[in-house]
């Protein structure tokens, strides 16, 4: 008995099913460029999820703690063959991710005989300039997409979507109230309260009532007290002022401290 388009699409459903099962247990990644870097922001629950690739290039993913760790294996190993063999300037994320790392993904999924990838990532890139910041979201079926200014990253599209809406609603409150750059403190703050919602949305909910919005003030509050009990708030920067010949830092742990207390405290002013 032969192998039918019925059957391929089949298994194709049930490949996409197994890995979006996966990725919805992951914990949320937030992304911006602001005027001092381009900023990660996630929280840990054991593992570190944070990396450089590059000397402008960074990365983070949500899915299996193995295939997180080959694509990053993968894109700091072909990076490094880039600039060797061509040139610093021709790494880039588009580069990694439409050419090597996309193609790769794809490949894996469509094949029967292996186990998909369950992974959803973005590559952070910094520009000379911040217009030219990038960010780049690749899929455990090799599909990526380009976003420019902040990025979410979440086990489903509502997640993504309602983190977006509330990263830009929080970065516009802080600036408005301290100027064109809300400083380091104030944007971690405002990506960690973004990750809060995404968390609480894709938590199971079971009442429609409005008092249940997930960007209420007292959700996002209590979710970052009970996430964090466990948890540990990490974010990497690629950074745009330094002299330094590495720009990727993980933010130090004083700053993180105090950005928890402005998420946590933020709604009482």
């Amino acid at each position: 008995m032969g192998f039918t388009p019925f059957d391929f699409n089949e298994a194709i459903v049930q490949r996409r099913d197994h890995a979006l099962e996966g990725l919805r247990l992951g914990s949320p990644v937030i992304g911006m460029s602001l005027p001092c870097g381009v900023l990660l922001v996630t929280v840990r629950r054991s593992q570190r999820k944070i990396y450089e690739i590059y000397d402008r290039l960074m990365y983070s993913a949500i899915g299996n703690q193995s295939d997180i760790e080959a694509v990053r294996l993968g894109a700091v190993d072909l990076a490094s063959r880039e600039g060797f063999e061509r040139s610093p300037d021709d790494v880039t994320a588009q580069r990694l991710v439409g050419f090597s790392l996309s193609p790769a993904l794809k490949e894996v999924f469509r094949d029967q005989w292996r186990a998909p990838s369950v992974i959803r990532a973005v590559f952070a890139e910094m520009g000379r300039t911040r217009d030219s910041d990038a960010f780049f979201v690749l899929n455990y079926d090799g599909e990526f997409s380009q976003h420019a200014g902040m990025v979410a990253l979440a086990g489903t599209p509502e997640a993504e979507a309602a983190m977006r809406d509330a990263l830009a609603k929080e970065l516009g409150d802080a600036i408005q109230a301290i100027g064109d750059d809300p400083g380091l403190e104030a944007a971690v703050a405002a990506a960690l309260r973004a990750w809060a919602i995404g968390v609480h949305e894709l938590q199971d909910r079971k009442s429609d009532d409005d008092d249940e919005d997930a960007q209420a003030a007292d959700h996002v509050s209590e979710t970052l007290r009970v996430e964090l009990k466990t948890g540990r708030v990490e974010a990497g920067l690629l950074d745009r002022m330094t002299g330094r010949d590495s720009r990727f830092a993980l933010v130090g742990v004083a700053v993180l401290d105090r950005a928890v207390e402005l998420a946590i405290g933020s709604e009482g002013g």
